[in-house]
């Protein structure tokens, strides 16, 4: 049963729209310790930085060769840029780490490395940056998770009692 809740918590931290923020919580609510849930859902998450670069390095450059692509591609990067430049420019790396740190929709690892790579940032540097961010997204939603699970303690009788 616990193995079936480690690899359905891996699918759900490894979504796009989920990420660790389902993740964690999926696994506290199936009976896995906080801190194993937080451990596998930050190592998956942050395995997702260097998987982006890979991806988009790799099928970019393939479908650079369609027009289609090139246009649609030019307008994602100028749109891109034009929301995520002036923060991360401002505050570099550590603007990257601080704007996947915050567990929000179309906030996260993949958000990030996208926006990373679109700005044309150092993989290796962005990917650390992206673990970090990772590492503090993480926390916090690992104390939101204790406290909701405590918190609704109170309204539920346990099975002990």
């Amino acid at each position: 049963m616990i193995t079936k809740t480690l690899i359905v918590t891996t699918l759900i931290t490894l979504t796009p729209i989920f990420e660790l923020r389902g993740g964690i919580p999926y696994a506290v609510g199936r009976g896995v310790p906080v801190a194993a849930a937080y451990l596998l859902a930050v190592v998956v998450n942050a395995a997702v930085g260097p998987l982006v670069f890979i991806f988009l390095g790799s099928i970019h450059r393939f479908l650079l060769r369609l027009t289609l692509y090139q246009r649609l591609f030019a307008r994602l990067r100028d749109r891109t840029r034009s929301k995520v430049e002036t923060k991360v420019g401002k505050y570099g790396y550590l603007g990257l780490a601080l704007f996947v740190a915050v567990p929000l929709p179309v906030t996260g690892a993949y958000t990030g490395a996208l926006g990373a790579w679109v700005l044309g940032l150092d993989p290796k540097r962005s990917c650390l940056a992206v673990a970090a961010g990772v590492l503090v997204a993480g926390l916090v939603v690992s104390v939101v998770t204790m406290l909701g699970v405590e918190a609704l303690s109170i309204f539920v009788k346990s099975v002990a009692d």
